[in-house]
């Protein structure tokens, strides 16, 4: 036979051969002769692998392979490097996780819940003794699931400024550990933003400095729930992120937009520029000249380049996600009321990630709803 140790499945195969070659009426001394294996081997294959067939061979070499790493485990002193790269793939950060996996461990390599403990760098006395919530956790959770229900889209962060808002004394770690234990909604992820630059590879990018600095206005389309279209007029204070106003009509033109913006510049002053895209009720020559007969400047971005106007576009941005996609208009009437009250909502309440989750103007609106009652 040679040096090489044959296989479990070769020794399976020689013994089906046996076998096909007695019922044939052939000896057993010349079958075991003809498959070239001596009497000794056969008899010694035949009660160790005898009768086997496929399956119970692989079951067989599965058992033995499970017992040969456990005896390896066991006796090798790399048992904490095998317990590492068998089980605990990932990072095991907090005690929560590491308390898991040592339930799991002792059952998988059969040491002591202490060994494992020693392995994975958790006291004894953390593993056995269970963590107990603050008193408040479970008002705080009620509390934070009731504003994850007012405002769908809003993320921990901006939910923990509210909490903050309504007298909860609490950091924004601790409203992440309940948000994520309770399986709450995780925000999306904002794309990177590069420089912003001109055709000409001159950078560009019109700062507000201080309120009524710059302003911007542009539109957004929707539908009412019979597909009728509508267009909402968004104007917006860019240093203070407050919205000015919100026009929604069926049609918009050059002369909706003077008017729009008649009527701030009288209530709020004059601002240093207006800025908009080139669409043509922005470049109109009416309105173009209005502005400059009034002492403002016009801004106008680069054609096709949207981003320019980071402030105006995440305006947008949020108007569509919080609300437009979320309501159904039945008519221009419930449109323009429930807009409206959402702009209240944004200036007075919506805490703004870019002023620290202030709000953008709380001083200038009195809030219509009353303040949802907090536990």
């Amino acid at each position: 036979m040679g040096d090489k140790r044959p296989k479990p499945e070769e020794i399976v195969t020689k013994l089906r051969q046996v076998e096909v070659l007695c019922g044939q009426g052939m000896p057993r001394i010349d079958t075991i002769r003809r498959v070239q294996i001596t009497e000794q081997t056969f008899y010694r294959w035949r009660k160790q692998y005898g009768g086997m067939g496929t399956d119970q061979l692989k079951e067989l070499k599965r058992l033995q392979n499970e017992n040969d790493r456990q005896r390896r485990a066991v006796s090798d002193p790399t048992l904490d490097k095998l317990i590492l790269g068998k089980l605990c793939t990932g990072k095991l950060l907090s005690p929560s996780r590491r308390r898991a996996c040592i339930e799991h461990v002792p059952n998988q390599f059969h040491i002591s819940e202490r060994s494992a403990c020693r392995v994975l760098g958790q006291h004894r006395s953390t593993q056995r003794r269970m963590p107990v919530g603050r008193a408040d956790e479970d008002r705080l959770v009620a509390d934070m699931i009731e504003l994850t229900r007012q405002y769908g889209r809003y993320g921990y962060r901006r939910v923990a400024a509210l909490l903050r808002d309504a007298g909860w004394l609490v950091n924004d770690k601790r409203v992440e550990r309940l948000w994520r234990r309770e399986g709450l909604k995780v925000p999306m992820k904002q794309p990177s933003k590069g420089r912003l630059w001109l055709n000409d590879s001159s950078g560009v990018r019109l700062r507000p400095e201080y309120g009524n600095h710059v302003w911007s206005y542009d539109f957004v389309h929707h539908r009412t729930d019979q597909g009728k279209a509508f267009r909402t007029l968004n104007i917006l204070d860019e240093y203070s992120r407050e919205c000015l106003a919100i026009r929604v009509k069926r049609k918009l033109n050059s002369t909706e937009v003077n008017g729009a913006l008649t009527d701030l510049y009288i209530l709020r002053g004059i601002p240093v520029y207006t800025r908009s895209d080139n669409g043509p009720e922005f470049i109109a020559g009416a309105v173009r000249d209005w502005i400059t007969a009034v002492g403002a400047k016009t801004a106008y971005i680069e054609p096709g380049s949207p981003w320019e106007n980071g402030y105006r576009e995440s305006f947008n941005a949020r108007l569509r996600d919080e609300l437009l996609n979320d309501e159904i208009f039945y008519s221009l009437r419930e449109a323009q009321i429930l807009i409206e009250k959402w702009r209240k909502h944004y200036n007075t309440k919506r805490p703004h990630s870019a002023l620290g989750y202030r709000k953008p103007a709380p001083q200038t609106i009195v809030p219509m709803e009353p303040r949802p009652i907090m536990h």
